[in-house]
C-alpha cells in the first residue's frame, strides 16, 4: 500500500474519510527551506514571501513563520486567518486589484507592514485613510511590465491588458499615482512590484522581468525623482503535474534571477537594496493529494468512466484552466494497465471531469483513486456546488497524521442559513 508522508493512504481514508486533501509535511517543509538556502544574495536583502492563494490555513501559515518566509495575503478573510494563526502583520504583503475600503481600514489597524498599490484610485484612498487614521505604511506599486509568458490565458498576469497593476506605457496615470504615493506622510513608498503569470517553465520570463522592472526603478528616479529601494518579481515558479512538466530547477531559477538583478543593479549604482520574490504552487502543490473513493464505473461508446465521490467542488481547475493531472489506484501502483479510463465526479455538470483519459489498472468500488499535485488551489478554489461540503485537510509526516482543517458536516452547510 502506497503512503503519504509515512502514513498508509487506505488508512488516511478510513480515519478521515473521503473526499480528503493530504499533505507530506515533509515534502512542504523541504520546499519551505530550500526558498531560503536558495534565494540569497551577497548584495541584496532578500525575501521569500509565501503566496496564501495557493493554500491558506493557520497551521500552514505556522509553518511558514517557523521558516522565516514573509507572507502574501489578497483578502480580508486571508489576513483574517493570518492573525488567528498569531502571524507578526508587520511581516505581510496585502495584495488585490480591488481591496474594499473595509479590507484596506483593516490592514491598517492590524498593522499591516506593506500594502501592494494596483492603481491610482486605490493610491488615493490608501492616501486619504492613512492620513486620516495616523497609520504609517510602507507601499509597492504593481507594475504591468507587459511580458506574455507562455501560460493559460486566464492565469496571465501581464499582458497588456490585465487588470492587474499600471503599464508604464499608461503614462499620465503612473504619474499622478507616484505623486499621491510620494506626498502622503504616512506613506513609505519603497518599491515595485509585478507578477507575470504562473506555471512558467522558462527562466528567461523571469530574467526579462527583472530587466524590466530593474529599468522602470531607475525610470521612476529620472522622471519622478522617486528613489525606490525594493523590487518584488512576484511568484508563477511552476510544479510538476504530468510528464509534460518539465519545471526549473529551484536552485537554477533562484541563481538566474539573482545573477540579472544584481548586473540591472550596478546600472542603477547599487540603487536597489531589496529583492523579494513570492511563491505559492511551487511549495504546496507536489506536496498535495486528493483522496477519492471509487463509486460506479460506466461504458459509453467512446468512454469508460470511473466516478469519483468529490469532483470540481473539491478541483475546479480541469474545468477552469484545463489543468492536466496524474493519479493512480491504491495498492495497485503495479498492476498492468487494464484499460483507459475518464476520471469523473458527482457534480451535476458535463464539465465535471477531473482527468480526461488515463491508463490505469483494473478500478472496482471502493478502491482509492489518489489524484497528484493536487496541494495548491484545490481547497482555496473550493465550493459547495450541489451543496457538497468541504473535505478534510490532513498533514501527514513521520508515519502519522494530524487534521488541520476539518471535514465539514451537513450542519455547517446550513448554520449560517436563516
Amino acid at each position: 500500500m502506497a503512503e503519504i508522508g509515512g502514513a498508509a493512504i487506505r488508512k488516511l481514508a478510513e480515519t478521515y474519510g473521503t473526499p480528503l486533501y493530504a499533505y507530506d509535511e515533509d515534502v512542504i517543509r523541504n520546499r519551505l527551506s530550500d526558498y531560503m538556502k536558495y534565494f540569497r544574495s551577497d548584495e541584496f536583502e532578500t525575501g521569500v514571501l509565501y503566496a496564501s492563494k495557493a493554500f491558506s490555513c493557520k497551521e500552514m501559515i505556522r509553518l511558514i513563520d517557523s521558516y522565516g518566509l514573509y507572507l502574501d495575503v489578497v483578502s480580508g478573510g486571508e489576513l483574517y486567518t493570518a492573525v488567528q494563526a498569531g502571524y507578526d502583520c508587520s511581516k505581510i504583503f496585502f495584495h488585490g486589484n480591488n481591496k474594499t475600503f473595509t479590507e484596506l481600514r483593516e490592514a491598517l489597524e492590524y498593522g499591516v507592514g506593506t500594502i501592494v498599490v494596483d492603481n491610482r484610485m486605490e493610491a488615493e484612498v490608501l492616501a486619504g485613510m492613512a492620513q486620516e487614521m495616523k497609520k504609517d505604511v510602507h507601499v509597492l506599486l504593481r507594475i504591468n511590465p507587459g511580458i506574455e509568458a507562455h501560460t493559460h490565458q486566464y492565469i496571465v498576469t501581464a499582458h497588456v491588458d490585465s487588470k492587474f497593476g499600471i503599464s508604464p506605457l499608461s503614462e499620465k496615470e503612473m504619474a499622478e499615482t507616484v505623486q499621491i504615493l510620494s506626498d502622503c506622510p504616512y506613506i513609505h513608498f519603497d518599491g515595485i512590484h509585478a507578477h507575470i503569470g504562473s506555471q512558467i517553465f522558462d527562466k528567461r520570463a523571469f530574467e526579462e522581468e527583472a530587466r524590466k522592472m530593474f529599468e522602470f526603478a531607475g525610470k521612476l528616479k529620472t522622471d519622478f525623482g522617486v528613489c525606490v529601494n525594493t523590487v518584488n518579481l512576484g511568484g508563477g515558479f511552476a510544479a510538476y503535474y504530468t510528464a509534460e512538466d518539465h519545471p526549473i530547477p529551484l536552485q537554477e531559477v533562484c541563481e538566474s534571477i539573482l545573477a540579472v538583478c544584481s548586473e540591472e543593479n550596478r546600472k542603477l549604482d547599487g540603487q536597489i537594496r531589496r529583492v523579494l520574490i513570492e511563491p505559492g504552487r511551487s511549495i504546496v502543490a507536489e506536496a498535495g493529494y486528493t483522496l477519492y473513493t471509487a463509486g460506479f464505473i460506466k461504458q459509453t461508446p467512446n468512454r469508460l468512466y470511473v466516478f469519483a465521490d468529490g469532483g470540481m467542488s473539491d478541483n475546479i481547475r480541469p474545468a477552469l484552466y484545463q489543468a492536466k493531472y496524474d493519479m493512480f489506484v491504491d495498492g495497485k501502483e503495479n498492476d498492468p494497465v487494464y484499460a483507459k479510463y475518464t476520471l469523473a465526479g458527482k457534480c451535476c455538470e458535463s464539465g465535471d471531469i477531473l482527468i480526461g483519459e488515463i491508463g490505469l489498472p483494473k478500478i472496482m468500488p471502493g478502491d482509492i483513486l489518489v489524484m497528484k499535485t493536487t496541494g495548491a488551489y484545490g481547497y482555496s478554489m473550493a465550493s459547495h456546488y450541489n451543496k457538497l461540503p468541504c473535505p478534510a485537510v490532513v498533514f501527514a509526516g513521520g508515519g502519522s497524521a494530524r487534521e488541520v482543517i476539518r471535514r465539514e458536516t451537513y450542519e455547517d452547510l446550513t448554520s449560517r442559513e436563516v
